[in-house]
């Protein structure tokens, strides 16, 4: 059965656009325009991933994942024309899974969707395999409830920020490139920005680390990437 793609974008003909070339793909594809009808669709038409402009008439993009994302659990790739970090960091602190800056390629677009459809499907079945809680020092990571615990209360982590820090824990000690993050966490081969890799870091950071600024737990190791450690065992 076919993946049914929500595009959400004000400007119709860039949305036909998008449908046209998704449906090309073999995808079934359904279209909103603005904020609240975004929502509505999300919910009617429970699709399998949401592309979603963040400059939208009333309600933004932003403000459109986070509602989705209290109760939707799809991917979500923000489509922005801004290239600013701090767009990019509030789309993913609302729960988007990626974003992708306009102008972009057909080929671009359709490959970032395929990685994350991969990627969703790939979790169920990791899932499985995947250990009770793994405990760090004072952190605990509860893979099967995809949730944090840091001196036993709970931190709240976007779905993107969770798999970075599980797959983290669990290669400890050993140091992964931003390209091989991107690969293994976001499931991109060669499209993806680093930088996603890097906000991603940052966020996380500010909810795990007492103080963000001299992290203790994700360690960067410079001109080659992130690793996880355990402060109390330095």
């Amino acid at each position: 059965m076919a993946h049914k793609i929500l595009v959400v974008d004000d400007e119709k003909p860039i949305a036909d656009i998008l449908k046209f070339n998704l449906e090309k793909e073999g995808y079934q594809v359904a279209c909103a325009h603005d904020g609240d009808e975004a929502i509505a669709a999300a919910k009617e038409e429970d699709p399998d991933l949401i592309l979603l402009d963040i400059m939208l008439p009333g309600k933004d993009g932003n403000e459109v994942c986070r509602e989705i994302r209290k109760t939707h659990v799809m991917p979500i790739i923000m489509l922005t024309a801004k290239d600013a970090e701090i767009d990019k960091v509030l789309g993913l602190e609302m729960g988007a899974d990626d974003y992708v800056t306009k102008p972009f390629s057909n080929r671009e677009l359709i490959a970032r969707v395929k990685a994350n459809l991969r990627r969703q499907q790939q979790e169920p079945q990791e899932g499985n395999q995947r250990p009770k809680e793994i405990e760090i020092g004072r952190l605990s990571i509860q893979p099967d409830a995809y949730t944090v615990k840091r001196d036993g209360e709970y931190i709240e982590l976007t779905h993107r920020e969770f798999e970075l820090l599980y797959y983290l824990a669990r290669h400890i000690g050993q140091v992964m490139t931003r390209e091989h993050l991107l690969e293994t966490v976001w499931g991109y081969d060669y499209y993806g920005d680093v930088r996603t890799v890097d906000v991603t870091v940052r966020r996380l950071r500010e909810k795990i680390e007492e103080n963000p600024s001299t992290p203790a737990w994700i360690v960067t190791r410079r001109g080659v990437g992130y690793y996880l450690r355990n402060p109390e065992q330095e």
